[in-house]
């Protein structure tokens, strides 16, 4: 047996798994159990049963989910059991074992129709069988109210798995010309910040012990806001990637699923509430491109 906080984190092979993975050594005072879908699998009910049958944990980091977009609308019953029936089994999980439960959410909960950044209390209108999944997980997990919060998050990019940093990158090197996105506007989010953020929700609530609070809902992303266009232009830019880039609509590149126009999220609830310095979404593609960099050199 171990005196140190327990942290089980879900869907470790995807972007943020591996990104917690990748600081967990800065945080010797827990232990890490990192579990991929062949240990714990969220699409199967009695699984998730069994594997808690014989495992507690003191927080639960939830970074599993069902995150192919496009594919979802046609998968709708599988998005629902792993971001919305799988969560409400997780919460009653954490709530039956007195565990925390950190769940990762999306902008995608959003229409995408204002024209300010959004507020956690701000009115959720999914356009997408994704984001609407992405919901019905969050709203079962308000209804069953365990310890912890709800992470909602934007853009997601790292050194790991597949992503749109990745991608342009390669192609970036492949072709001398890409047209990108200028009408969707959001802000990209550094899986590393991100995992950064929520080991800083950890260690302050396991300090004070304020996850006796009620459930709360938070946004996070990096600081700014961009287009995919200027993402693109940035990744293509601090990576001396000599390839043509023109702005095109969203109508002009049709896809399955609807996409928020406008989904930049309002940070100021989690960085009040946990003292939180958010970087900018530059200074973030930069780091990771260091990282990818320092990842090509040690292959």
């Amino acid at each position: 047996m171990t005196d140190k906080t327990t942290i089980l984190v879900t869907g470790a092979n995807g972007q943020l798994g591996q990104s917690l993975h990748k600081i967990s050594s800065a945080y010797p005072e827990y232990q890490f159990t990192f579990v991929q879908r062949n240990e714990l699998d969220l699409s199967q009910t009695k699984n998730i049963a069994a594997y808690f049958e014989i495992h507690r944990f003191d927080y639960i980091i939830n970074c599993a989910a069902y995150t192919a977009v496009d594919k979802a609308e046609e998968e709708n019953a599988l998005a629902e059991q792993i971001n919305y029936l799988a969560v409400k089994q997780l919460a009653e999980i954490a709530k039956a074992q007195q565990a925390a439960l950190i769940h990762i959410s999306t902008d995608y909960v959003f229409d995408g129709t204002q024209y300010r950044p959004y507020v956690e209390n701000d009115t959720v209108s999914p356009q997408s069988v994704y984001g609407a999944s992405k919901l019905k997980g969050e709203q079962a997990l308000q209804a069953i109210s365990p310890k912890g919060c709800i992470i909602r998050t934007s853009w997601v990019y790292s050194e790991f798995g597949k992503n749109f940093l990745k991608t342009m990158l390669m192609l970036g090197k492949q072709r001398d010309a890409l047209n990108v996105i200028f009408d969707q506007v959001g802000t990209p989010t550094y899986a590393t910040d991100l995992a950064q953020a929520i080991m800083q929700i950890v260690s302050t609530d396991s300090a004070s012990n304020s996850l006796e609070k009620s459930l709360e809902i938070y946004h996070f992303s990096n600081e700014g806001v961009c287009s995919w266009y200027d993402f693109s232009n940035a990744i293509f830019s601090l990576s001396d990637i000599n390839c043509a880039l023109s702005p095109i609509e969203t109508k002009d590149y049709p896809t399955p699923a609807t996409r928020p126009h406008y989904s930049v999220l309002n940070k100021a609830k989690i960085k009040q509430d946990y003292a939180l310095n958010i970087p900018y979404w530059r200074d973030s593609v930069q780091e990771c491109l260091t990282a990818l960099l320092q990842d090509e050199k040690t292959v």
